[in-house]
């Protein structure tokens, strides 16, 4: 194997020598802690160390790097303290994800690596995010991600390598090529003669290089880095490699042909390098032992400060505490969206969806950092015109047209928060969130829960029936996410708070998922105060007071209430808007719910599986003793939204209200 030493010290080739060493030797010693039941997995990298390593070596000690879980070189070349990985690895307390997380499933902000989860492609579009964020502020730097040759299969890889290109991104993409996903042989996963060459489908750079010569990992990194700062443009590099041992160590690898092993054992990337050293007189076999023996030292003395250690243990008041970020202290002194109403010194009426460009105005005032993103919300205006003129008053770099790539566009936003920005996603529909789903229930919600790392995001979703758009443009889908700890998600009703929750939502360093009824955009008006206020998040609001039953709502089935109990005031109805429906605000719910004794949940999702299922649960188990009646709900129909107007109708639980109530009230 032949090295270019092209401007390498002979103290840096030794020092590189070190550092692909390394982890080799971490590794073989987490192999022996596995046969002893001290950890429960581990994902070798074994083989195909000199990527991660000299890759590592190639970029600033600033600059982001998205490793996956056999990229241990990136770590130990960071210099994180080998103590604190064993913890991480063993799950104790003071391992970087506190217990909850394993193996490489954590990141650091101290050492400018991002956290992964077992869904590989996501880390790519994350990495978009962060090289927009060099790009906004004119930082000369590059992020780094990795991927599989499986990876290169996922749809995710398609969309970053496509966003990065459109956008013009100092983003590395690096695939590492080692022959298997898991057990399946490259063959049977692409039929280009290389992925490499998926680049130039994208209008970027590509090539293939060695990936088990660390001299050419780490020259060609550096080429690539320099470019990508220079030009403002991505990078595809395939490095070519092999894992010597299984997918995971239970896994074996039977599967690979004996031959094929011993090809690639004689390609050793550590023995090549040592070969090289050796034939430059930089390593004898003395200088080669100390090393060792250096390392081994090293390690030995970590992994004894770790026996201390105690079983990973948390109160569940701590748990459940860690699974939103803080808010700032500034977000509580903030006027309340009740107070700035009753302050406002005349009527000033504005429509629902003015109320949201309005708020969505304010807050690009008062957060310079703040970008909007979305499908032709750029001069075009949206979908509903909602960011119409938004390009001219604070321009293209903040306010972004995007391809159609839900998913990569949400995991950019994922990577500008790491950077100090805010961002607001806007779906077209909400419908179209499914194409994002596993960026938002998968890394969003689960960023601060894992390793402290905050969600600065706030996803706009036009969502409801009502307007004949039939089955895809149509959909409640709020219950989808209201099962996802770390999530957020709010929904106004009214103009007030459809402003009031949006600025709450941009306050708040935790996803927040705004959901706007499309049938109220521009059929409902109410005072809007002008200044600058929030509606709380996690704090309904009791639209009307009344004795006979309880309607527990929010969104459309507000109005729905409201009609009826203006059309029957003989019944006497205590109307609860929720406002937010993840974290509920349960001391609302039990305080109707003992005015009344008669609760009728009501919402436009379908019944099975809605929200209303889980608050009628709550209210059986929590206020039983507060009923005169079951609980009832009230919802659309176990059906696609119809798109015919008498067929959506009838599918509107709107149509079935005043049976249920009468039905409730009757009991």
């Amino acid at each position: 194997m032949y090295f270019d030493r092209s401007n390498l010290t002979d103290a840096q080739l030794l020092q590189f020598y070190k550092a692909l060493l390394y982890p080799r030797l971490v590794e073989e010693k987490m192999l022996l802690l596995l046969r002893q039941g001290r950890i429960s997995k581990w994902f070798s990298g074994i083989g195909q160390e000199a990527i991660a390593t000299g890759a590592t070596l190639a970029m600033e000690a600033e600059e982001w790097i998205l490793p996956l879980h056999r990229n241990l070189g990136v770590f130990t070349t960071r210099n994180m303290p080998l103590h604190k990985l064993f913890q991480q690895w063993q799950g104790h307390p003071e391992g970087y994800s506190r217990g909850r997380e394993r193996s490489f499933h954590f990141g650091s902000n101290a050492h400018h690596i991002w956290g992964m989860i077992s869904h590989l492609g996501p880390q790519l579009s994350i990495a978009d995010g962060i090289g927009l964020a060099h790009r906004l502020q004119n930082e000369q730097k590059a992020v780094l991600a990795f991927t599989g040759e499986g990876g290169t299969s996922e749809g995710e890889f398609h969309e970053a390598l496509n966003l990065a290109a459109v956008w013009d991104l100092p983003v590395i993409f690096l695939i590492e090529n080692n022959g298997y996903a898991l057990s399946t042989p490259v063959e049977e996963q692409y039929r280009c003669s290389q992925l490499a060459d998926k680049a130039w489908g994208y209008g970027m750079e590509g090539m293939r290089i060695n990936g088990n010569n660390l001299l050419e990992v780490y020259q060609t990194i550096q080429k690539a880095r320099e470019y990508a700062i220079r030009e403002q443009k991505p990078v595809l590099i395939e490095a070519m490699t092999f894992r010597m041992r299984g997918h995971e160590e239970a896994s074996g690898t039977k599967y690979v042909p004996a031959a094929r092993l011993e090809e690639w054992a004689l390609l050793d990337p550590i023995h090549q390098y040592e070969a090289f050293l050796a034939d430059h007189k930089l390593l004898g076999d003395d200088r080669k032992t100390a090393i060792y023996q250096e390392l081994h030292d090293l390690i030995e003395a970590e992994l004894a400060l770790t026996a201390t250690a105690p079983p990973a243990h948390s109160s569940i008041e701590h748990e459940l505490r860690d699974v939103y970020a803080p808010l700032p202290a500034t977000a509580t002194t903030l006027p309340a969206a009740e107070t700035a109403l009753a302050a406002m010194p005349a009527p000033r009426e504005k429509r629902f969806i003015d109320a949201i460009t309005e708020g969505l105005q304010q807050a690009m005032n008062k957060h310079p950092q703040l970008v909007l993103m979305g499908q032709d919300i750029g001069a075009y205006g949206g979908a509903f015109k909602i960011t119409d003129g938004f390009t001219e008053q604070f321009g293209k770099a903040r306010v972004r047209n995007t391809p159609l790539c839900e998913s990569a566009v949400l995991g950019a936003a994922a990577g500008l928060g790491v950077r100090g920005f805010k961002s607001m996603v806007e779906m077209q529909f909400a419908d179209f969130v499914t194409c994002g789903f596993n960026q938002i229930v998968n890394n969003l919600a689960k960023l601060h829960y894992r390793w402290g790392q905050a969600a600065d995001v706030v996803v706009r979703l036009p969502t409801g029936a009502g307007v004949g758009a039939g089955p895809f443009h149509s959909q409640s889908n709020e219950a989808w996410f209201t099962h996802t700890p770390g999530l957020k998600v709010v929904y106004p009703s009214n103009p007030a708070d459809a402003k009031g929750l949006l600025l709450a939502a941009f306050e708040d360093p935790n996803p927040v998922l705004y959901f706007e009824h499309k049938a109220l955009y521009r059929s409902i008006n109410g005072p809007v105060p002008e200044p600058y206020y929030v509606t709380p998040i996690g704090k309904a609001h009791l639209v009307m007071e009344g004795t006979g039953a309880s309607i527990i709502t929010y969104g459309s089935g507000v109005h729905w209430a409201v009609e009826y109990a203006t059309q029957h005031p003989e019944a006497s109805l205590d109307i609860l808007d929720l406002r937010t429906l993840l974290p509920l605000d349960y001391d609302a719910i039990r305080d109707t719910v003992q005015r009344t004794g008669r609760v009728l949940v009501l919402h436009e999702d379908t019944l099975t599986g809605g929200l209303g299922g889980e608050i009628a649960a709550w209210i059986a188990e929590h206020c039983f003793s507060a009923l005169d009646a079951p609980v009832m709900r009230c919802a659309s129909l176990d059906t696609p939204v119809p798109f015919a107007g008498p067929l959506e109708q009838q599918f509107l639980a709107k149509s079935r209200l005043e049976a249920t109530l009468g039905k409730l009230l009757a009991y």
